[in-house]
């Protein structure tokens, strides 16, 4: 087998492993697993659309401000949301499983890891006291409106860019992680940016920003949409797609995995990640915001970069929370 069909028969086991549920616990907290839809390669004709952004001045990374002091941990206020989350006895927040660094399944353990898994830890240590009270329900990038609309999630920390148009149906943190869009290609590719895109394949995640950048930014390109990040790696691999385009952090975990592939150099959009609450609980994006202040300015942020992102490049500081209130 060539390496490059050993690197393609790791990533389709990997999306094997999302198909199958699982609900164990460990130091990772318990997981739940909703089966993806199939594997497959959709219309770009029927790609989802969105709603135009809201009419006037909008800053996507401007949230609510923190209400004064953190309450101690198992001392939430009496008829809050974090109240009702204690009395449930766990956070339940929906993360990738595929997400190499930000959130994945270590293989020797089989339990989710990364920045972001560590970041759900730290919002339960901050409710309960104990950072494994949490309950992970991994989700498709498609998913991640209607899993925090549903109440089938209170948070999702998934790599999910703040943008005006999202704001209109759900909430989000401030701002725990700067992206950017970039192109992943292999590496015999001739591709070198957006401009060499006419006429070509390039896959991004349905229901993700990326998808709607690249026909923006690159109107004469093929663009193909699939369930997830990684189903476009697999179809780089087979030759089905010439690029994917996606945040450049992702990629890079990426490349990081097939070293048959790059990263282009060009980064073409912002990209800030926020965790997403709904629009009717105010009190927990006030109380996160309060909480990934204090990360700040503890140096927590920076060591959970420090552990799982140091290979993406210097340690930058933490991004800086904006607020509309």
């Amino acid at each position: 087998m060539s390496a490059r069909a050993r690197v393609v028969a790791v990533a389709l086991a990997v999306l094997a492993v999302a198909g199958c549920s699982s609900n164990g616990s460990g130091s990772s907290g318990q997981t739940i697993v909703d089966p993806p839809l199939p594997v497959g390669v959709h219309d770009p004709a029927v790609l989802p659309t969105t709603s135009a952004a809201p009419s006037g001045s909008c800053d996507p990374r401007a949230s609510l401000r923190p209400s004064g002091a953190l309450p101690a941990p198992r001392q939430m206020p009496a008829g809050t949301t974090m109240a009702r989350i204690q009395k449930a006895g766990r956070l339940v927040v929906g993360v990738d499983q595929n997400n190499y660094r930000f959130g994945y399944r270590d293989a020797r353990s089989g339990d989710l890891v990364g920045f972001e898994i560590d970041l759900a830890k730290e919002l339960a240590r901050a409710i309960f006291g104990d950072p494994n009270k949490v309950l992970f329900r991994t989700i498709t990038t498609a998913d991640r409106e209607k899993a925090v609309q549903e109440g089938r999630v209170d948070i999702v920390i998934r790599s999910m860019t703040m943008n005006c148009d999202r704001w209109q149906r759900v909430s989000f943190s401030t701002e725990y992680f700067s992206a950017g869009q970039a192109i992943l290609v292999t590496r015999d590719s001739k591709i070198t940016g957006l401009k060499d895109l006419a006429g070509q394949k390039v896959c991004a995640a349905t229901g993700s920003t990326s998808i709607r950048n690249i026909a923006a930014k690159a109107p004469q390109a093929l663009p193909v949409s699939a369930n997830d990040a990684l189903d476009c790696l697999v179809l780089l691999q087979q030759g089905q797609v010439a690029a994917v385009s996606t945040d450049d952090a992702i990629l890079a975990g990426f490349a990081a995995q097939d070293r048959g592939t790059r990263v282009l150099p060009e980064r073409f959009t912002e990209e800030p990640y926020g965790m997403a609450m709904k629009k009717e609980s105010p009190d927990l994006v006030r109380f996160v915001n309060a909480v990934l202040e204090k990360l700040r300015a503890d140096g927590t942020w920076t060591r959970l970069y420090n552990q799982w992102l140091s290979s993406l490049g210097a340690t930058p500081a933490p991004p800086v929370a904006r607020y509309r209130d």
